[in-house]
């Protein structure tokens, strides 16, 4: 790599001139870090959510229109949601007959640490309209309850 000072076109595009006789290599570093970037879409969408309390529940809501509620994968633990699905593009549109192609198609996943331990076993979800929610009931650390010892002789 040369030691020199940077042009403008390099410092503005991030393309860096192997070799000073080389015009071409600018170009084709800058192909490689597309191709790089075109990698990246093979990777899971990540959905979008939000997270509220009341006073004895976290209600997690994200949408996931377009996605039937049985194609929907949700794990709870304690601490940590992850929902995962997939969307199914309509394959009968030639490329050419779009103007904007803006909607998210493809597998996706969300992985959430919740602010407060949950009880899993009562952990209730619902999908009305597109919107998925996701009603948590809080673990009651101050919860007590008396034990009586039983005697076995």
């Amino acid at each position: 790599m040369s030691k020199t000072k940077k042009s403008f076109f390099e410092r503005l595009t991030g393309t860096i001139k192997l070799d000073e006789n080389s015009e071409n290599e600018e170009v084709a570093l800058t192909e490689t870090k597309k191709e790089d970037w075109l990698d990246e879409e093979d990777k899971d969408g990540e959905l979008t959510v939000d997270i509220h309390q009341t006073a004895d529940k976290i209600i997690l809501k994200t949408m996931v229109a377009g996605v039937r509620p049985e194609d929907l994968d949700i794990s709870i633990t304690r601490d940590m949601v992850t929902i995962r699905g997939k969307r199914e593009e309509e394959r009968n549109i030639r490329e050419e007959d779009f103007f904007y192609r803006e909607l998210y198609w493809g597998s996706f996943s969300r992985t959430v640490t919740l602010p407060q331990e949950v009880e899993v076993d009562t952990a209730e979800a619902i999908e009305k309209h597109g919107l998925l929610i996701l009603k948590l009931t809080k673990v009651d650390k101050g919860r007590q309850t008396k034990v009586r010892v039983k005697s076995t002789t």
